[in-house]
């Protein structure tokens, strides 16, 4: 049986209306592929505590997580992963790409543009859905 997964992943938005995408780096699975940054919900922990944690140790700024956005359960070849997608907006920093290979800031109409990774593609198609 595959291992089952929970991850969270922030949405985040700035004032321009644009969303941080994040390339996963070389020496990550997937690599090379886009998605919103995020991590591993840790035993006991709320997913609003694990995605403002991870984006403290991932992105090196601080998060107020305002919304879930979208959840998505993904099969891959060798686990399963149990995406939970949640808004916010950063409140103190700017974020540093410190595991990622690079960060960008894009306007939810081009979302599309980039080579995501599977989990993260039902929340990206709801974003551009809502700007329609």
């Amino acid at each position: 049986m595959k291992k089952k997964i929970k991850v969270v992943a922030a949405v985040i938005e700035n004032d321009q209306n644009e969303v941080l995408c994040a390339l996963r780096s070389n020496d990550m699975s997937l690599p090379n592929m886009w998605e919103f940054p995020g991590g591993k919900v840790e035993e006991g922990e709320d997913i609003y505590s694990a995605i403002v944690r991870e984006i403290e140790e991932e992105l090196h700024c601080k998060i107020k997580a305002t919304e879930l956005h979208n959840e998505h359960t993904h099969e891959y070849d060798t686990f399963i992963i149990e995406l939970i997608a949640i808004k916010a907006e950063i409140v103190e920093g700017t974020p540093q790409p410190t595991e990622h290979a690079k960060l960008v800031w894009l306007n939810k109409e081009n979302l599309d543009s980039l080579v995501w990774a599977p989990a993260d593609v039902p929340a990206v198609e709801l974003l551009i859905d809502n700007v329609n």
